[in-house]
């Protein structure tokens, strides 16, 4: 009994032994097996389009859920809106403590994953938006199969009405300021033989949500029809302003394939024009381009950089039309004042919109801009 017990337990080592290496091949082959992950594209930080066959998206908001899933459900949201165009750009306003490197890094992977062209990207973060819980509102511009603006569009710069912030207020509203800047905005498109139901987007920048429930019925009642966006820059400004902005369909084409006006009735500036008149046929958008630190030679390599953008796509940083820039600060924002022309066409000033913002998505930014020019 003994013997075999012992026989039996001298079969097991030696089964024993013999399947070690086989469970250890086994094993080593099961640990060979990795998978790649796909290293996703940058964004292209410029792209051609055609002017007449651009179209205008505003995500909707949503409280639901933290940045990132607010940020794919914006996209979710454009394309349901453009049905089916292609998206051009994104210019995303982000609210809150979120990552906003994650807004690129979304948008790339959804339009990997439905195989589509990327979209130049612009990240901003503003102060607040209209609901709470909301950590993102997405600005689309898409490319339309047929021709939607068959004579060209109209850039119309921020129209700013301002007061003074004094420590008597405890509330700073701001909807008689949207009444001046939305009726400087009806000047504006006047100007252009255009009116209110011509515009196609009007995004506000507002330094209150004070009384957004007047202010917004202000732009609504205005500006009906078109996509509208309205946010607020910084969490402690140090004035009370809004500023909108407008894209304008044209009624019939411009004399020139690019006209400027600065019409009556409007603050005269060297600094830029009100409106920027388009019949040319093709335009090139860029992304942000993010300038670091403040002194002048760190404001010039920002527009440097833009520069080469432009012109890999065939553009020329003179020809720019419309100019928007995002400063953090009142002093890097009187930088590029001083600086600007040196790039752009002192003669025929773009339209433009530049005002303090609360962040950008390196948090050694001061600054970042994003253009539309004419294409040579």
């Amino acid at each position: 009994m003994h013997r075999t017990v012992k026989g039996l337990a001298g079969v097991a080592l030696v089964v024993s032994i013999g399947a070690g290496p086989l469970l250890a091949q086994k094993k080593k082959k099961k640990e060979e097996i990795t998978q790649t992950l796909e290293v996703l594209p940058d964004p292209p930080s410029a792209l051609k389009v055609d002017t007449n066959r651009l179209t205008f998206q505003v995500s909707p908001l949503s409280s639901k859920g933290l940045l990132s899933v607010q940020v794919r459900e914006a996209i979710k949201a454009l394309w349901r809106l453009n049905r089916g165009e292609q998206i051009v750009k994104l210019r995303a306003f982000v609210a809150g403590t979120g990552d906003m490197r994650r807004v690129q890094q979304i948008a790339t992977e959804m339009f990997s994953e439905k195989k589509l062209p990327l979209p130049v990207v612009s990240t901003v973060q503003v102060g607040g938006l209209p609901m709470e819980g909301a950590a993102v509102v997405i600005e689309a511009t898409s490319v339309a199969k047929k021709p939607a603006n068959p004579h060209g569009l109209a850039f119309i710069s921020g129209q700013a009405a301002t007061a003074p912030l004094t420590a008597e207020l405890t509330k700073m509203p701001v909807a008689p300021l949207a009444e001046k800047s939305a009726a400087n905005l009806k000047t504006a498109l006047n100007a252009a033989g255009l009116g209110p139901a011509d515009t196609l987007r009007v995004t506000c920048f507002s330094s209150s949500f004070d009384d957004y429930a007047a202010m917004s019925a202000v732009i609504t009642r205005e500006f009906a029809g078109s996509s509208i966006n309205i946010v607020q820059t910084q969490r402690a400004p140090q004035n009370l302003v809004v500023e909108c902005e407008a894209v304008a369909r044209l009624k019939q084409a411009a004399l020139a394939p690019v006209k400027m006006l600065s019409p009556d009735g409007l603050e005269a500036s060297k600094n830029y024009s009100h409106v920027a008149l388009i019949s040319a046929p093709r335009l090139v958008i860029t992304g942000t381009q993010m300038g670091f630190r403040a002194q002048e030679s760190d404001v010039r390599l920002a527009f440097d950089r833009l520069k080469g953008q432009l012109e890999s796509q065939g553009a020329s940083i003179s020809k720019v039309v419309m100019s928007s820039i995002y400063p953090l600060t009142n002093a890097i924002m009187e930088r590029i004042r001083a600086i600007r022309f040196d790039f752009y066409d002192r003669a025929s000033p773009p339209a433009s919109t530049m005002l303090p913002f609360e962040g950008l998505p390196s948090v050694d930014a001061t600054f970042a801009l994003d253009v539309i020019a004419v294409a040579n």
